[in-house]
């Protein structure tokens, strides 16, 4: 099998009520209060290494995906505020059993037309071999916390 024939891409939008800065701001600079929004699907971000909102910080996600706990260290390796984009490669965790590399883009825009914003959700990935699956539970995952996290952030609207 070559090597294109395990590497995949998946991609979702999500429409939700809250600004773009708003979305970004939770992700970028405060990864540790998303388990406030969404309990039920994450449990805890921790700081391991560096500083909240800036390039090379090392977080620590705790979460339940497909009924089961697992854990992501990740690498933040953009934050361009500019465009309301957050990049984390995972380094470690239970992702890495099955995946060789795994990239999470987050990039919030504002809706062309009306109030909100479009949050584009990003898997960039590379399979340890043929036998494992494509990652979609997970882009449903990371679409349902958009979700709650946009019902948080606007509860107060």
């Amino acid at each position: 099998m070559t090597s294109s024939a395990l590497t995949g891409k998946l991609e979702a939008d999500v429409e939700i009520k809250a600004s773009p800065e708003q979305f970004h701001e939770m992700f970028a600079h405060k990864p540790h209060h998303v388990h406030h929004t969404c309990y039920d699907k994450i449990q805890g971000c921790d700081l391991h290494e560096g500083e909240w909102g800036k390039v090379g910080t090392i977080v620590h996600w705790s979460y339940v995906h497909d009924g089961k706990a697992k854990k992501a260290k990740e690498v933040v390796e953009a934050v361009d505020p500019d465009k309301n984009l957050v990049t984390f490669r995972v380094i470690e965790g239970d992702l890495m059993e099955e995946y060789k590399s795994f990239v999470i883009t987050i990039q919030v825009s504002p809706k062309s037309e009306g109030s909100g914003s479009v949050v584009h959700w990003t898997l960039e990935y590379e399979k340890l071999h043929g036998g494992i699956e494509h990652p979609e539970t997970l882009l449903q995952f990371v679409q349902d916390v958009s979700k709650d996290i946009d019902g948080h952030l606007t509860q107060a609207s």
